[in-house]
């Protein structure tokens, strides 16, 4: 199945998708740098159609302790969003941690200065994305 992972920020919205065996993750560049709710859902909803996306997973930021911020509730609008202008199924998963792990890898790969802003954040969803993919071959056939 084609997914796509966002990873919704204040200031950037990072995007990363795999491939139909969901084996292969990839980071979609650029990233989006608009910051109105209704323009990244919009973008998102293009991508989504353009790579022939079958389901959208949107990162949860949820706090350490497990509970529901201000960012948590604005990615849950933003999912309730998608949902409805792409006609797609939306799953929200908890990205805790994701963007720690994006700049462990970056650093790994002597990713620093203006190229890592470029592309942390779609580093980030492909880290939400290949956690979702792990749970998904352990759980076949749930979405």
């Amino acid at each position: 199945m084609k997914i796509l992972a966002v990873d919704y920020g204040a200031s950037r919205t990072g995007l990363a998708t795999c491939d139909a065996s969901e084996f292969l993750t990839t980071a979609i560049t650029p990233q989006i740098t608009l910051k109105a709710r209704p323009k990244v859902a919009a973008r998102v909803c293009e991508i989504a159609a353009e790579i022939h996306a079958e389901l959208i997973v949107v990162g949860l930021p949820l706090n350490m302790d497990g509970t529901e911020g201000e960012r948590a509730e604005k990615s849950r609008k933003l999912a309730r969003t998608l949902q409805i202008w792409s006609g797609l199924p939306v799953r929200m998963w908890d990205e805790r941690q994701s963007t720690c792990e994006a700049a462990d890898i970056l650093s790994e790969t002597g990713t620093f200065g203006a190229r890592r802003k470029e592309i942390l954040d779609s580093v980030s969803a492909t880290v939400i994305l290949e956690d979702y993919l792990a749970w998904r071959k352990e759980h076949p056939g749930e979405i």
